[in-house]
């Protein structure tokens, strides 16, 4: 079958290491079955196991990609739910991983996951839509709903507008009765995000109106003094990566009167992912796509995220 493969990891050089081509089919050991992908959305984890984090290195060749939806061998359409481990919350497995790192990923014509990891697909709900769930709007979804602790009518900062758990906040965050402030480095990126449903956008680092009661923070260093400078005594930053530097300064001055939560990259529960297709299905509210890519041009996909230069998600098409 055709697949998209890491061979090497370089951290200064990623594509060099992505391969598309003929890959061994997937075999479903016991309580597992195999998923014929329509559609693959890309993410920065599959950037990043390009440049060698989070993979062992005796684990590759493996098929990259974490996300997908696609029909089951009893042509059932569902959504894969990246994570795989045991447990009510399998994101607190200690033993868990996602696919791509252990296990054959996503960017093929087939992949093999278990069967406890298959959530129905919504029939109102696209192939390339659902693709983008299990890991940006799964994170976001858990952020706002999960860890931020907020009740319709709050405010939200949401740092940075063009990634997809970026994108997933401010259209999740609307729909949730919640009011959105989005920031920004370009002026493009804030219209679109005001476009997507912000009440209001600003230039990174700008001074707000008003202090917050949450901040979404996906950034990290770049970001992070703004983040606690904004956030209103006793409110919560919530935390899921940082790609601008993982060790922020610590203002304890600050911290005293704020709260963490960290999201993690490990997304959500199959629970919280079958939760938030439904939330999807009853509102209407659908992920922003920059750009869909047969999975033989998958190169492009890689390039432009390297680059920086996307607005939501990248969907590879089955």
């Amino acid at each position: 079958m055709f697949a998209v493969t890491a061979t090497q990891t370089d951290p200064d050089h990623p594509l060099a290491g992505l391969t598309l081509g003929e890959h061994p089919e997937p075999k479903a050991p016991d309580g597992w079955t195999t998923v014929s992908v329509r559609a693959a959305a890309l993410n920065h984890h599959d950037l990043w196991t390009l440049k060698g984090v989070g993979i062992r290195q005796d684990r590759l060749p493996i098929v990259l990609g974490c996300d997908a939806a696609g029909v089951d061998e009893d042509g059932n359409e569902v959504i894969v739910h990246a994570v795989i481990g045991s447990g009510p919350d399998e994101t607190l497995d200690p033993r868990r991983s996602l696919l791509s790192e252990t296990y054959d990923g996503t960017f093929a014509e087939r992949v093999a996951v278990p069967r406890r990891n298959l959530v129905p697909k919504p029939a109102a709900i696209s192939f390339e839509h659902a693709a983008c769930l299990p890991t940006a709007w799964l994170t976001a979804y858990r952020m706002l709903f999960d860890k931020a602790g907020l009740q319709p009518g709050s405010t939200v900062l949401v740092q940075g507008a063009g990634g997809g758990v970026a994108t997933a906040l401010i259209a999740l965050g609307r729909a949730g009765g919640y009011r959105v402030w989005v920031t920004s480095r370009t002026e493009a990126k804030r219209e679109r995000a005001r476009e997507l449903g912000a009440d209001q956008v600003f230039e990174t680092g700008a001074r707000l109106p008003e202090r917050v009661d949450a901040v979404m923070e996906t950034v990290g260093q770049a970001t992070w003094d703004h983040s606690l400078k904004s956030l209103r005594p006793g409110g919560r930053i919530v935390v899921s990566g940082a790609t601008s530097g993982a060790v922020p300064p610590a203002d304890l001055n600050r911290v005293f009167f704020l709260q963490l939560s960290v999201a993690g990259s490990t997304m959500g529960t199959r629970d919280q992912l079958q939760r938030l297709a439904v939330f999807l299905e009853q509102t209407g509210v659908r992920p922003v796509v920059d750009r869909t890519l047969p999975l033989a041009e998958a190169r492009d996909g890689f390039a432009a995220m390297a680059e920086g230069e996307i607005f939501g998600k990248i969907v590879f098409s089955g």
